[in-house]
């Protein structure tokens, strides 16, 4: 008898022992934004890998399931109905895009599902409320606006506003429009570029046309690195700012002799700021593995911190209410320097905006 019970419990070991908390991700890891999503996933990477092998979440590895939807909205809701309902994950991480977080949240609604740090600063992720959202990053119109500021404090008026034609471009022009306010003067130009192929034929003479100091280009990666290259060949020295969704070493690459003096906004600490112990304590996870840390990076990362601790508080047999509930109190997070705080009415996490500019030695510098 003893030997049939050793037997099955043998056979019940492998079970156990491969025990795991399945995580929901889509993203662009192929098309225009791909650069910035490999980044940010690579800074989430760090902190699970780092937690599983300490043993995982209350005995439990998690397993961050990543499927591409392209950049596109539409694969994106695919994508989370297949995680959602095929593979049951307790929650959904890292979503990229605005109109793409926007198109899942009726599965979110639907089904229970708590959705931390969509990689977007969209305000529609923030106001109205929504119940299952739990953003980590500040807004795209907090970052926009600041931008306008920062360009007027330099005596600089005549700015052309460029932006994606979609709820992401809307968002960050509210912003920029604030800031324009705020500053008692208009933009030059307000110029809508197709989200996927912008016709910079037509957007370029407009800029050039207007005389613009400044643009404040509100689009993804490829659009805006192939846009900068296109205006340096229309010999335009203008001031390129965009905003935090290119803050990647990656877009750097793609702006390739043109990077120098591109403004980019930030949503988190400079990431040599080692009085932060998040980015300390990253920054030394990254060397382990022979990474260089960038501000995508500490995006994925800051939301890999508040995924982590929602399952923690959910207990040693999490469910998706139970990893929501968590999550719901969460109340002045430290995540090593900075902190993560949601109520009832407000899922705002962190609101921390800067500015950096791309170095000559093609790293951002703040």
């Amino acid at each position: 008898m003893r030997k049939y019970i050793l037997a099955a419990l043998a056979a019940l070991a492998p079970a156990w022992a491969c025990s795991q908390i399945l995580i929901g991700q889509t993203a662009g890891f192929t098309g225009t934004v791909a650069a910035g999503v490999k980044e940010t996933t690579d800074g989430a990477k760090l902190w699970i890998d780092s937690v599983n092998a300490k043993g995982g979440v209350n005995g439990q590895k998690v397993e961050l399931l990543s499927m591409d939807d392209k950049f596109d909205p539409k694969i994106a809701a695919a994508n989370a109905k297949v995680l959602i309902e095929e593979k049951n994950v307790l929650a959904l991480f890292l979503v990229r895009g605005t109109p793409h977080s926007e198109a899942i949240i009726p599965l979110l609604d639907q089904h229970g599902v708590p959705l931390v740090a969509p990689s977007t600063g969209a305000m529609s992720l923030h106001q109205p409320m929504r119940k299952h959202v739990f953003n980590v990053r500040a807004t795209y119109q907090r970052e926009a606006e600041k931008a306008v500021t920062h360009l007027h404090t330099l005596g600089i008026t005549r700015i052309a506003v460029i932006v994606a034609d979609d709820s992401f471009g809307a968002d960050g022009l509210q912003g920029a429009q604030n800031g324009f306010q705020k500053a008692g003067f208009q933009p030059v130009a307000v110029i809508k570029a197709d989200r996927m192929k912008p016709d910079y034929a037509k957007i370029i003479p407009e800029v050039t046309g207007k005389e613009a100091q400044a643009v404040v280009w509100v689009a993804s990666g490829n659009a805006v690195a192939d846009g900068v290259k296109a205006l340096r060949a229309a010999k335009s020295a203008a001031q390129v700012v965009t905003l935090s969704n290119n803050a990647s070493g990656g877009f750097i690459k793609s702006l390739g002799d043109n990077a120098r003096g591109v403004i980019v906004t930030q949503v988190f600490p400079y990431e040599r700021s080692y009085a932060y112990a998040f980015i300390k304590e990253a920054t030394a996870l990254a060397k382990e593995k022979s990474i260089e840390l960038s501000p995508a990076m500490l995006e994925g990362y800051a939301g890999a911190k508040v995924l982590v601790e929602g399952l923690r508080r959910a207990g040693p047999n999490p469910t998706r209410a139970k990893v929501q509930a968590a999550l719901e109190g969460l109340s002045k997070f430290d995540i090593g320097g900075l902190e993560v705080s949601y109520s009832a009415a407000d899922r705002t996490g962190l609101d921390f905006a800067d500015l950096s500019i791309i170095g000559s030695d093609g790293k951002f510098k703040r």
